[in-house]
């Protein structure tokens, strides 16, 4: 089910249980994974990008294996707020995961997390080289603790 909000994603979850959050490359998927309390986010990996269905496989293991009721995916608007080619990539692999899972897909604006994964890795003075193997699932740990963030203020209401 896609959410349409991050309000209609924070009803459909169950409690006590973790989520993820993805940023979406073109050659690689960042993945982080909150705490079941859903108050911290930990950058887990990155999947290297073959075909969808390989992805989504991959995707869905981590989900199973960690027992998590949910998935939030970095949008990468524009820095004028508008959609782009990378938003509606995006949306259509929200719609092809959809397909084979029932856990609810909510959507979160990613802008400025890569940047804000970049800066903080070179202020922990993280190599080059370290720095291009995390940076996906750096930035996926930036965008999942915005949403964990705003989902904890609509639990508070």
């Amino acid at each position: 089910m896609i959410c349409a909000t991050i309000e209609e994603f924070a009803a459909a979850l169950k409690p006590h249980r973790a989520v993820a959050g993805l940023d979406l490359g073109t050659k690689t998927i960042g993945v982080a994974v909150s705490d079941r309390m859903r108050s911290v986010a930990s950058p887990l990996s990155t999947i290297r990008r073959e075909k969808f269905t390989l992805d989504a496989a991959e995707l869905l293991t981590i989900a199973t294996d960690r027992e998590l009721c949910g998935l939030i995916l970095g949008l990468p608007f524009n820095m004028d707020g508008s959609e782009g080619p990378r938003c509606q990539s995006t949306r259509a692999f929200a719609r092809n995961l959809e397909k084979i899972t029932d856990l609810p897909i909510g959507f979160w604006d990613e802008r400025l997390s890569t940047v804000a994964a970049e800066r903080a890795l070179l202020e922990a003075d993280t190599s080059r080289k370290r720095r291009a193997e995390v940076i996906d699932h750096v930035a996926a740990g930036y965008i999942l603790q915005g949403a964990l963030d705003r989902l904890a203020n609509i639990a508070r209401g």
